[in-house]
């Protein structure tokens, strides 16, 4: 913080503006587009970077900051859901990464230590009770899914709708009534309206026979569950969502109104279980926080047994009454805090390195290894990032390596394992070398300098700027071709819903498409004739290029990258 201070004006102008569209671009790819591109973790760092800057620069702070919203708007696919009650998101807790294994409690968990003492003490000024007494809390699984809110009139469902920014998500209602386990109408004495919180989430098992089926038939497969379940809430059309096996856990309450709920949140949910709705079974009542660090620890140890899954554990204040008188900060309630678990870290043998051509030509690295479980997933690639990544680490195939899924959404090869054996084994193979032409297209690859700058992330500072490797052939290359018209086509470009990966694939495998002014030389006729394209889909997809051709100056901007 301290040396935040002497930071120029003008560099912390510049270095939050850089967060704060970081942050924003990050936070649309994840919320609106359900296509995350980078993990938790780093995610995480830089907001803690922007809120460090912000707290010693005030003046400084953005009207658009990721620290004064919650998510992103709805899409403009849906119709706006407006929550009653505002739908805050959680302040996270963290292992202090500095902290050895053998640490004392209070020092590797200083942040819960931090959140139980402030509300030890909001607590003490409010009512008669001891600052150091301690506090009854409730500790409930993180699940890994996407925030819900249903409402329901005299018991019965009548609206859902996704958390959005907090005061406006979208109207999922046609799809969340397809939820098996989310109940049409209560059991027993119904509230007069009663809005429901919980988090929708597809079982892992269901969700990698879904996947091995999609590839089976060459679509696009999702990323990991949470994604699955996003996107299958946000289908337009209800049959696509019914059938896929998603659940519904209620975990809070927005409003009740005509019925009085018991006073602590752990009976309120059996409340809620008595009408009918879902509610984990491994939610916990904690006396004092040494109770609520070996609930977290217990439930660390289950989660990889565990059908669903989970990045954390929500620690509550288990008096409802407690928590009207703790109140909120500007985006998080000051009684609950979510404690985040460290990426599990496994091993797997690093059976092959391959390079991948993106869409600006930039060729990187990727880890192809055996199939090993990380976090509930099957894990079968992993980035390595750029060639010095690879060079620091000696990576080779047929090395043992330790992978990761940080955020437990990005899997990635940290190091590999290092053993008397497994040194002997790793010197006897012959390194690996970056190829000197595009594996794609066969063009010569060209070395890039970047120019260096200071890293904003821990884990910038790991894998560092370096040199990055190019293929020059913008349009030539396949690969390049087909990352930038799926760019093109996204909903923050042109936005033509009907070109997926498969189709994009038939386009230019066909050379229908060599680059991106090809997309509006399409008609219907030509459309129709490609596989799994009838006449209908084709004219829906003529429709969208056509109003394609009115983008805005930004969407263009967007679409050529």
């Amino acid at each position: 913080m301290d040396d935040l201070r002497s930071l120029p004006p003008l560099q912390a102008v510049a270095r939050i503006h850089r967060l704060v569209s970081q942050l924003n671009t990050w936070s649309r790819a994840y919320h609106i587009d359900d296509a995350p591109v980078v993990d938790d973790a780093t995610y995480d760092a830089a907001y803690r970077d922007l809120e460090a800057l912000e707290a010693v620069f005030p003046q400084l702070v953005r009207p658009d900051s990721p620290t004064r919203r919650v998510g992103e708007g709805p899409v403009a696919s849906l119709t706006p859901f407006v929550h009653e009650v505002p739908m805050l998101s959680l302040a996270n807790a963290f292992i202090d990464p500095k902290a050895a294994d053998d640490a004392p409690r209070e020092v590797r968990h200083a942040d819960l230590f931090e959140f139980d003492k402030t509300v030890r003490k909001g607590l003490a000024a409010d009512v008669q009770r001891g600052a150091e007494e301690p506090v009854r809390y409730a500790v409930e699984p993180k699940l890994d899914g996407l925030a819900m809110e249903l409402v329901y009139v005299d018991g019965v469902l009548t609206a859902a709708g996704t958390r959005g920014d907090g005061e406006v998500g979208e109207d999922v209602t046609h799809t969340v009534r397809t939820i098996r386990n989310v109940p049409r109408t209560l059991r027993g004495d119904a509230p007069r309206r009663l809005t429901v919180r919980g988090e929708v989430v597809f079982p892992t098992a269901d969700f990698e026979v879904m996947n091995l089926d999609r590839a089976a038939r060459r679509l696009k497969t999702f990323e990991n569950p949470r994604n699955a379940a996003a996107g299958t809430v946000r289908q337009l059309d209800p049959n696509a969502a019914a059938e896929r096996p998603l659940a519904f856990y209620a975990h809070s309450v927005g409003l009740c109104e005509g019925y009085d709920l018991p006073s602590m949140h752990l009976d309120a949910l059996a409340q809620f279980a008595a009408w009918g709705f879902a509610v984990n079974p491994h939610n916990r009542r904690c006396d004092g926080l040494e109770a609520v660090l070996d609930a977290i620890e217990a439930l660390g140890a289950l989660r990889p047994t565990l059908p669903w899954e989970i990045d954390g554990a929500v620690v509550k204040v288990e008096d409802r009454t407690f928590q009207d008188l703790l109140g909120f900060v500007t985006r998080a309630p000051r009684w609950a805090i979510a404690f985040k678990y460290p990426a599990t870290l496994v091993t797997t043998v690093l059976e092959a390195i391959d390079v991948q051509v993106g869409r600006s030509g930039v060729v990187t690295p990727v880890a192809r290894l055996r199939p090993v479980r990380v976090g509930g997933v099957t894990v079968t690639n992993a980035t390595l990032h750029n060639a010095a990544f690879v060079a620091e680490r000696d990576l080779r195939p047929g090395d043992v390596v330790w992978v990761k899924r940080a955020g437990d959404v990005i899997p990635r090869v940290e190091n590999r394992l290092r053993s008397a054996e497994e040194d002997a084994a790793h010197a006897a193979r012959p390194p690996w070398t970056f190829p000197d032409v595009c594996p794609v297209c066969g063009t010569a690859i060209e070395a890039l300098q970047v120019i260096t700058r200071a890293a904003t992330t821990r884990r910038e500072a790991e894998i560092g700027d370096g040199e990055k490797r190019i293929c020059p052939n913008r349009f030539g290359c396949i690969d390049q071709l087909r990352g930038a018209l799926a760019l093109a086509v996204s909903r923050s470009a042109f936005d033509i819903e009907g070109i997926g990966e498969t189709l994009i694939d038939q386009l230019v495998d066909r050379g229908l498409v060599r680059r991106l002014s090809d997309l509006f030389r399409l008609d219907v006729r030509t459309l129709a004739a490609l596989d799994r394209m009838g006449d209908k889909s084709a004219a829906k997809i003529g429709d969208q290029i056509d109003k394609a051709r009115d983008a805005t100056l930004a969407r263009g901007l967007v679409a050529l990258g």
